[in-house]
């Protein structure tokens, strides 16, 4: 007993050292999404989509909640962040060449159709981010028409 006492409160003191410590927040600035959004020029329900559903992980703009605070939540959240932002960063629309852009709006039709975006684990914490059928339907119909405006927009006339 005397040794789990002890065990305990090593783990114990290591958890509140882990709290001084953490990885690098995802703070840009949320203009920086203005190149994308200019570009494709989504309706404000796309938009609202976006703001709820996608700028957290798919952009260098977090908007943290109180629980990323605490090690080890916030380290699992920055490799949510990460692989989000290597995926498909909105910050980054103007370093992807035009058959790269036409390929990600294509990606997020499918991953959003085929209920893979947003997370599972995003929405559970982010009940608003949860996609209705509706809202599905906005994107998919959206990116459609994204898609034909700037192919014909990129053609030389």
């Amino acid at each position: 007993m005397k040794i789990l006492k002890k065990l305990l409160l090593l783990i114990l003191v290591i958890f509140i050292i882990a709290q001084f410590f953490g990885p690098e927040k995802n703070d840009g600035d949320i203009t920086s999404v203005k190149p994308f959004l200019t570009d494709t020029n989504p309706p404000q329900d796309v938009l609202a989509i976006f703001k709820n559903s996608c700028f957290d992980c798919h952009s260098d703009h977090t908007r943290y909640p109180w629980y990323s605070k605490i090690t080890p939540i916030n380290y699992w959240m920055a490799d949510h962040i990460e692989h989000g932002k290597r995926d498909f960063n909105m910050s980054r629309w103007n370093d992807y060449s035009d058959k790269k852009k036409d390929h990600k709006l294509e990606e997020i039709a499918e991953e959003v159709k085929e209920g893979h975006m947003p997370l599972p684990s995003y929405t559970w914490a982010h009940s608003e981010a949860k996609l209705s059928k509706e809202q599905i339907e906005a994107v998919e119909k959206w990116i459609t028409m994204a898609r034909v405006i700037y192919i014909f927009s990129k053609e030389p006339q």
